[in-house]
């Protein structure tokens, strides 16, 4: 069996440092890849720069979001903003191949206010309406960033903990959704740590959806802290996975947990005592 695959998310990881200086910090630490959520606030040959530095691939980054700042966590199910999610994926492409990224990830965004209404006319009329401005925005990025040979990935957040209002909030509402548009290059992100709080079954869910997994984060729960912190039973899931003979990259997206205990440098690298090595 390969060995698996680990990446560093440099949005949670080594977040003592500086941004451009996390990236040393990772390929010190033994990764070889890395990912992150957002490149837009660097120029992207400085980015560039810093993996070729340091010997890294770019494994992973998302489609810009809207306005974060402002609480946006995604546009692509927003009706009204289909030029403006357009626009993005051609950034998001001109990102990627700056970098030499062949996925990309897109955040579905807060349902819109009265999506959730218990008024069966409007409230449906507006989930519909929602449901679809999704999916055709989907369909749009995932046969655009097919033309460049880059895969586009959808990843359910949980909406009990985290991102409250997440349009795309489980793992069987993302596959519902692949399945229905049918696109060959439309990917699932499954983080396990969501998928935990949401749905749970992490082992059959990976097994009975294996084919159209691209990328996998992980975090344990509770806490979104390190493997082997919380209830998830990461040495079963990395066996499974090495005989299911996974492929592709594992993104450590998860905050350490002596840097949220008690502030302390270098946190990252006192926590990685669980990652299997070579």
């Amino acid at each position: 069996m390969p060995p698996l695959r680990f990446c560093a998310n440099l949005s949670f990881l080594f977040a003592d440092a500086a941004f451009p200086e996390r990236f040393a910090r990772a390929a010190r630490a033994g990764f070889a890849g890395v990912e992150y959520m957002f490149p837009y606030a660097w120029a992207a040959d400085e980015l560039a720069r810093c993996l070729r530095d340091n010997g890294l691939v770019q494994v992973l980054h998302n489609l810009p979001p809207g306005d974060w700042d402002a609480g946006e966590r995604g546009i692509a199910c927003l009706p009204g903003r289909e030029a403006e999610f357009r626009a993005g994926v051609e950034q998001g492409i001109d990102y990627a191949r700056t970098l030499g990224c062949t996925q990309l990830n897109c955040l579905a965004g807060l349902a819109p206010a009265g999506a959730d209404s218990d008024d069966e006319v409007d409230g449906a009329e507006l989930r519909a309406e929602v449901h679809a401005t999704f999916a055709a925005n989907l369909r749009y990025a995932a046969r655009r960033l097919g033309e460049h040979g880059i895969r586009l990935l959808v990843e359910p957040i949980n909406s009990r903990v985290d991102m409250p209002g997440f349009w795309l909030d489980t793992p069987r509402k993302a596959l519902a959704l692949i399945e229905e548009l049918n696109e060959p290059n439309l990917w699932l992100q499954y983080d396990v740590y969501h998928a935990q709080i949401m749905e749970g079954d992490l082992t059959r869910t990976l097994e009975a959806n294996f084919s159209r997994i691209a990328h996998i984060q992980i975090a344990d729960n509770p806490g979104r802290h390190e493997p082997g912190t919380g209830e998830i039973n990461f040495p079963y899931l990395f066996d499974r996975l090495a005989r299911l003979g996974y492929a592709g990259w594992i993104g450590c997206e998860y905050r350490p947990l002596d840097d949220a205990e008690a502030g302390m440098e270098a946190a990252t690298e006192a926590g990685l005592g669980w990652l299997p090595r070579a």
